[in-house]
This record gives C-alpha cells, sequence and structure tokens, in this order.
C-alpha cells in the first residue's frame, strides 16, 4: 500500500510490485469522501477504509504498508488505522 501526501489532499494504492499494477486505490477527491465536511485527518481514516474494502472485495487482506518517506503521524497514522479498521492487515 502506497501512500501519497499533498497539502491538502491524501491517496492510497495497493500495487502489485511483480506486475507493476495498481490493484485498488482510493483517495480524498473520491465523491463521497471528498463531499464530506470533516478535517483532513478524518477523511484519511475514511479513505483507509474505502481503500481496505475495495481491497477485501478483490480478495486482498494482506499488505505492506509504504509510507512514501512521510512520518508515521497526522493523517498518515489516520490512513493507516482506518485500513485496519477496515480490515487489511499490514
Amino acid at each position: 500500500m502506497a501512500v501519497f501526501r499533498s497539502n491538502n489532499e491524501i491517496y492510497a494504492q495497493i500495487v502489485d510490485d511483480t506486475k507493476g499494477t495498481t490493484l485498488v486505490s482510493a483517495s480524498s477527491r473520491d465523491k463521497e469522501i471528498g463531499a464530506s465536511k470533516t478535517t483532513k485527518t478524518e477523511k484519511a481514516a475514511l479513505v483507509g477504509k474505502a481503500l481496505a474494502e475495495k481491497a477485501l472485495k478483490q480478495g486482498i487482506e494482506k499488505v505492506s504498508f509504504d509510507r512514501g518517506g512521510y512520518l508515521y503521524h497526522g493523517r498518515v497514522k489516520s490512513l493507516a488505522d482506518g485500513a485496519r479498521e477496515g480490515g487489511l492487515k499490514f
């Protein structure tokens, strides 16, 4: 699971490294998440839950967490916690 964080948005995707393809992705720009009037940290948790839900539908239960050089704090931690709540295992 790779994470990209900008000043306003957060993006996460699950990538198959051997094939170089994206299997599942979610971001704070998705309609159902972006329309919610919440803080950026709360949106990150929603992105994590949405990613976990999409991954479980495709049979992906276990992932490796690549925080992309960002500190494990704030929105990145919130996204990881949301993905764990959604059922993904790191």
